[in-house]
């Protein structure tokens, strides 16, 4: 007979034990997802984000890489929430609506510098980071499951995004963050100058003056008079690290990665000046704006930022500029007078590429010569030189951050276009194609000039994949051939340029500067990490003049044997990719923010401001 068990009168029932006030028993909360899964996900994403992001990587990977990761790791994370037998179909469909929603919602409301990359490469992360850790304080904190709980992740992931701009990625892919409602450079700028977004065009103050021609220490067009980064008949001082060059001048400017020109007295840029895309006159001297013309349109990314591209060019009294968006102006040099306006797109039947259009006007005889792009085989495109008349098209691939160039190759003045299909030489005159080569890399953003090594020989930059050239370029009557001479990958040059020296190569292997032999295609040093900057060839003394990412400029020689600095000093606040210029014995610099000068020859003066 089973013992029966004697309660007593006054004593209660047993009762089971209630969970005490704020937590829920372990029989009443649903059943959780393990985690497993999306914590080991969390780990080997953000470790390899920190990883990969100190590693020294070709650019264009390296902005692959961090848009592919970021969906990969976001597509990881829903194909585990979706097939989880543990989260219910409504929840499954309530999260994943939610985390949709967010991302559009943040696309909508989000500053215009906040882009599509932004919202797959950093929001998509943050939003499944921010749901796994509030599932994980669920399980371990014993937190009632509400769905308040997970949409609050959700918001606070996307929401950080609604409260901060960036002024575009570096070549490293990093952002500088700032506060939503603090001033961009450009809105101080506009601030600052209020009077420069709607200067009126016209002559300065005192009439008119003598027409502005170039002389031999002049910089009329990119990169100098041949397009090759090389300052000649120009001697300066070498012994920076006693006296480095002294300031003469220096002020803020709108955005723009356009470089300078340098004629006479002048200075002429680009600028982005709110809804303004401008090409502006500064004096040489002072650095005072003499002028400014504007066209109602702007262009703006998120990698690089508003603003600009190309480079002015100065030719026969008159300054040709083309804007990012495909403005194509013609502008009296004095005045800023507007002789005739083309938009391009309106005869390529392209549209601006994914970092605006880059090509900086030609001028061959009563031609000049630019770039638009497009599918449509008429990609290349010459205008006439006193009205804007559309002479003749070309087929040029279909895209191009590259600048056409004039280049007498054996024997026979030919103009030189570099695309994502590859090199294309044409006839100035006529546009009829005389030959083309290279690997078809459709959408790839070739950048580099092709530089002529003797009478016909051209070194070129991702010709044939990551890495440099060397081809040979024969004629036989009617006929050309393009000949291989070797490619080489100790030299991968991405949007800088080299310059070449004494039958060597000097430029960026990614963002370490390196001097390649152009005989035999080896790389002889590498040394010095200044990001993706710039470089021109002071030839008279075979110098260097080598701009940092950071605004530095460093001098050093030309030595194959080994990399020799003669000195270095901070000239520009800010990143630094736009290209360096000296012309009558001044150096000119700029970025997105800011412009100055430098005296380079003995006895510089400072300019009172």
């Amino acid at each position: 007979m089973a013992k029966r068990e004697i309660i007593p009168m006054n004593a209660e029932p047993h009762a089971k034990e209630l969970p005490s006030e704020g937590q829920v028993s372990a029989a009443s909360r649903p059943c959780l997802p393990r985690l497993g899964f999306p914590l080991g996900l969390l780990l080997v994403y953000w470790a390899l984000y920190f990883v990969v992001d100190h590693l020294e990587k070709p650019y264009f990977y390296g902005f692959i890489y961090g848009m592919a990761s970021a969906l990969v790791f976001a597509l990881c994370f829903l194909g585990w929430w979706w097939f989880n037998r543990a989260v219910p179909l409504v929840q499954k469909l309530a999260g994943f609506v939610l985390i949709v929603a967010g991302a559009w919602l943040t696309g909508k409301f989000c500053d215009r510098s906040v882009n599509i990359l932004t919202l797959s490469s950093v929001g998509l992360p943050l939003a499944v980071t921010f749901v796994v850790a509030w599932i994980f304080l669920v399980k371990k904190a014993f937190i009632p499951p509400n769905r308040i709980g997970f949409a609050a992740a959700v918001v606070l992931a996307w929401g950080a995004l609604l409260c901060v701009h960036t002024d575009g990625l570096d070549s490293a892919l990093k952002s500088h963050v700032s506060w939503r409602w603090s001033p961009t450079a450009e809105q101080r700028f506009l601030a600052q100058n209020p009077a420069s977004a709607g200067s009126p065009v016209g002559a300065p103050p005192g009439g008119a003056s003598t027409p502005l021609q170039a002389t031999p220490s002049s910089w009329p067009a990119f990169r100098g008079p041949d397009r090759d980064g090389v300052v000649r008949g120009t001697k300066v001082v070498t012994d920076w690290k006693t006296v480095p060059p002294p300031q003469l001048w220096r002020h803020a400017v709108g955005p723009a990665w356009s470089s300078l020109i340098v004629v006479g007295d002048r200075v002429f840029t680009q600028e982005q000046r709110g809804p303004m895309e401008t090409v502006v006159c500064y004096d040489s001297a002072t650095g005072h704006q003499r002028w400014v013309h504007e066209d109602t349109t702007r262009f703006e990314e998120g990698v690089s930022g508003p603003g600009p591209r190309a480079t002015p060019t100065f030719a026969q009294g008159c300054v040709f500029t083309l804007g990012a968006t495909g403005m194509l102006n013609c502008l009296d040099a004095q005045t800023g007078e507007l002789r005739w306006l083309r938009d391009i797109n309106n005869d390529s039947h392209g549209r601006p590429p994914l970092w605006g259009l880059s090509s900086s006007p030609l001028i061959v005889g009563q031609n000049v010569i630019v770039y638009g792009g497009g599918q449509t085989g008429k990609s290349l495109l010459a205008y006439r030189v006193d009205s804007g008349e559309l002479v003749w098209t070309a087929p040029a691939g279909e895209n191009s951050y590259s600048s056409p160039q004039i280049t007498t190759v054996a024997g026979v003045p030919q103009c030189l276009m570099y695309h994502d299909f590859g090199l294309t030489a044409v006839d100035p005159a006529t546009g009829k194609k005389l030959w083309e080569t290279g690997l078809v890399m459709r959408g790839a953003p070739r950048c580099s000039q092709p530089h002529l090594i003797g009478a016909s020989r051209l070194a070129v930059a991702t010709l044939n994949g990551p890495g440099t050239s060397l081809i040979e370029v024969a004629r036989d009557g009617d006929q050309w051939k393009v000949s291989p001479v070797w490619a080489s990958k100790d030299l991968k040059p991405e949007f800088p340029d080299f310059v070449v020296h004494n039958g060597d190569a000097y430029g960026f292997d990614g963002g370490i500067f390196c001097c390649l032999n152009l005989e035999t295609g080896k790389r002889a040093w590498k040394d010095g990490h200044f990001g993706r900057g710039q470089v021109i060839l002071l030839e008279d003394q075979g110098l260097l003049l080598v701009t940092s990412e950071t605004g530095e400029v460093i001098l050093q020689a030309a030595d194959a044997q080994d990399r020799k600095e003669l000195g270095r000093f901070q000239a520009l606040n800010g990143k630094t990719w736009n290209h360096p210029v000296v012309a009558n014995g001044r150096l000119f610099l700029r970025n997105a923010e800011e412009m100055a000068c430098y005296g380079l020859e003995p006895g510089a003066q400072v300019s009172i401001r």
